[in-house]
């Protein structure tokens, strides 16, 4: 089957009045299965190497080790750095006036104030009312909500009463939205998988009917926002976005992401997921306020429904659907499309569980279907080889920051364990060299200084999550075993890492170079 786009069929998308993308007959497209085993293969070809090299060059091997160790470290420290900035950042974000900004800077080509519209899209299957209710009060208390939010449940037919609960919040809540209307995916539809990204295309082509097709609206005035059903908005991210998209003269080819924090339940998950979700929470926030740094769409996301329908809407047969999106709207515009940053950050749910060992799984498998994503790094190749009109070096830039987190937490991650250790064990000479030189040795002195650093970064990661998060509830005082756990998390951050960052990747990329599916999975939250 050939690598393609929109669940298995090459559209030939237009942009405009007639002007078409395409730039004479595209290149024969290349088999999936080659372009999905790129990750897998780089990985297991980083063990197979290292292997070899730990015994016919272990010195050189341990070299390779201490400078991607080093280069984590260095990305652990400005990841710091991009912190500090981030967090300034949404200090003065908080307090900014949209509406008297937009009276005061709106460029003359800005839409009308009044004008803007957001259609918020909420993909749910089998989520508890409680939660759907608190996500919709929170977004009923958003900036002019009756006036301006267009709320879409997208619902799925594979949930049993999905339509009576659809009725039910429909009944409490229309009459706090300009709109609110729900949608059934069904199920079982050809080339499709039952994910989030399915069910938002289903929802998105609806809605775009509905509204511009029958009841007259103006597709340019339209911003769509995608979430995850537990996602609660910072209270001002709405007035921010209208004031965003108001004024952006490049408004139908910009996406708009807000840093994720993972404080929804942060009292009610397990200590040791705590710190793991505080690195994850640093991290993302460090995209977004780094000046060099390429931030990529997460979780919950705005794009205007002008650049969704150009771009031919979410694929549905796509489990990581973010960046998968994107890439697929980079090239429906000819290279042009480019990610916004809003300081105002959201908060999603963590993964959880009745015991620790459940909530071990169920990160563990959070993580395993986020990382096929690992598959848009063949996705990438595929449309930059069938796009050679398209500028090669911005395409190469954005080739390479989807493929660096990806390959870094699995054949990098194989690198810096098996090439730090396994030359020592098969090579006592060496390994008696540099343990008796200590710290004069440069390999030690480096590999030292590089844990050292990511131990003390992580702990500032911490410090950094533990002064924005929520008060904590009166009838959640801290215990003494809770105490124990935090500690133990720093320095357990290391194997907390490897459970639940390299292994659940090096699984996702070893399923795509061999061919076996992954099911989509709704990840059980406490």
């Amino acid at each position: 089957m050939p690598y393609q786009s929109g669940g298995g069929r090459r559209n030939n998308v237009q942009l405009g009045v007639g002007q078409s993308i395409w730039a004479g007959t595209p290149p024969p497209a290349i088999p999936e299965r080659v372009l999905d085993g790129i990750p897998g293969f780089a990985a297991w070809l980083a063990l197979l190497l290292s292997i070899a090299a730990a015994v016919a060059f272990p010195r050189w091997l341990l070299w390779l080790a201490v400078i991607i160790a080093l280069y984590s470290a260095y990305r652990f420290l400005m990841a710091g750095v991009a912190n500090v900035i981030g967090l300034q950042r949404i200090k003065r974000w908080e307090k900014i006036d949209w509406c008297e900004m937009y009276q005061k800077h709106a460029p003359p080509d800005a839409l009308k104030w009044e004008d803007v519209k957001h259609v918020v899209i909420i993909p749910n299957y089998k989520e508890p009312l409680h939660v759907l209710r608190d996500t919709l009060d929170s977004l009923a208390a958003q900036y002019q909500a009756e006036s301006r939010l267009i709320i879409v449940m997208a619902m799925e037919a594979a949930e049993q009463g999905c339509t009576e609960k659809a009725e039910q919040l429909q009944y409490e809540y229309a009459h706090k939205f300009h709109g609110f209307f729900a949608t059934i995916h069904p199920r079982g539809l050809p080339n499709e998988m039952q994910s989030k990204s399915a069910n938002q295309a289903w929802a998105a082509r609806w809605i775009k009917r509905r509204l511009i097709d029958e009841l007259g609206y103006n597709i340019d005035h339209l911003l769509v926002t995608t979430m995850d059903a537990d996602t609660m908005w910072h209270p001002r991210n709405f007035y921010a976005l209208t004031y965003l998209f108001a004024v952006n003269p490049n408004r139908y080819l910009r996406f708009w992401q807000s840093p994720i924090r993972y404080h929804g339940n942060i009292w009610e998950i397990n200590p040791l997921l705590r710190t793991v979700n505080a690195y994850a929470t640093a991290f993302e926030l460090a995209y977004l306020a780094h000046p060099w740094w390429k931030p990529m769409p997460m979780s919950s996301y705005a794009l205007s429904l002008r650049l969704l329908d150009s771009s031919g809407y979410w694929d549905a047969d796509v489990i990581a659907d973010e960046w998968h999106m994107f890439i697929k709207a980079y090239f429906a515009r000819g290279g042009d499309v480019r990610m916004e940053r809003v300081f105002l950050p959201f908060l999603a749910q963590a993964t959880g569980g009745e015991t620790l060992l459940d909530a071990i799984k169920n990160r563990y498998l959070q993580t395993l279907r986020h990382a096929w994503g690992s598959k848009e790094i063949g996705f990438m190749v595929a449309k930059m080889l069938e796009h050679p009109e398209i500028d090669v070096r911005p395409s190469l830039r954005l080739l390479f920051r989807i493929s660096h987190d990806i390959l870094l937490a699995s054949a990098g991650w194989v690198i810096i364990t098996v090439g730090s250790q396994l030359p020592l064990l098969l090579n006592p000479g060496l390994l008696t060299e540099i343990t008796s030189q200590g710290f004069a040795n440069p390999l030690w002195a480096l590999l030292q200084v590089s844990f050292i650093l990511v131990s003390v970064l992580g702990i500032v990661f911490w410090y950094q999550d533990v002064i924005v998060r929520p008060p904590r509830p009166a009838n959640r005082p801290q215990t003494l075993v809770e105490r124990v756990l935090t500690i133990l998390s720093f320095p357990l951050l290391p194997v907390l890492t490897l459970i639940f960052v390299a292994i659940p990747t090096l699984q996702a990329q070893t399923r795509l170079l061999i061919g076996m599916p992954l099911q989509f999975r709704v990840t059980k939250k406490v």
